[in-house]
């Protein structure tokens, strides 16, 4: 069962992701979220970025149970928090699909993923720019100006899996207030 933190920064992904702010994850928030990607700078591999996020709904809607209505093609708040609650089963799932992002949002393909290039990963996620500086000094490991592929596929992991307010990863898709997280 979701903690009280878990629930609280997967409700802001969750909500994020409802395109259509009606509550309910559907078909359409997926390829709303697929077109930002795909439109969102010049030669992004729209198949790839289609493939992903389409796989993302068809692996929510198939993995919800009781609050999900495949007949409706809606997943709830609480169906996609019992999802999440059994990725840490999962991990090489979340990991591959962090490899898959890593390499979306790569845009130079050096490797690496600079604050420039996270923080375009933030605007198309959130659907409008906000400004990542803070957050990027927060999951830039080492401190070199840069997310490795490896950094990346942690701060992942510790998003959707970890429970854990002091690990960099939760604010891997920006800052949200949560009293009890005490990083930065």
């Amino acid at each position: 069962m979701s903690s009280e933190f878990q629930r609280h920064k997967i409700s802001n992904a969750f909500h994020l992701l409802d395109a259509d702010h009606n509550g309910v994850l559907e078909e359409s928030d997926f390829a709303a979220l697929a077109e930002r990607w795909a439109s969102y700078r010049e030669g992004t591999d729209r198949h790839l970025v289609q493939a992903l996020m389409m796989g993302w709904w068809a692996t929510l809607l198939a993995a919800s149970d009781e609050d999900a209505d495949p007949a409706e093609g809606e997943v709830s708040l609480e169906a996609t928090l019992r999802v999440v609650d059994r990725l840490g089963d999962m991990t090489s799932s979340v990991e591959g699909t962090a490899k898959a992002m890593f390499e979306i949002i790569d845009e130079n393909g050096d490797d690496l993923i600079s604050a420039e290039e996270y923080s375009r990963l933030i605007e198309v996620w959130n659907g409008f720019p906000i400004d990542t500086a803070t957050t990027f000094s927060l999951l830039d490991l080492n401190d070199d100006g840069y997310l490795t592929k490896e950094e990346f596929i942690l701060l992942w992991t510790q998003f959707w899996v970890g429970d854990n307010p002091d690990e960099p990863g939760t604010w891997m898709f920006g800052r949200f207030e949560f009293p009890e997280a005490r990083v930065g």
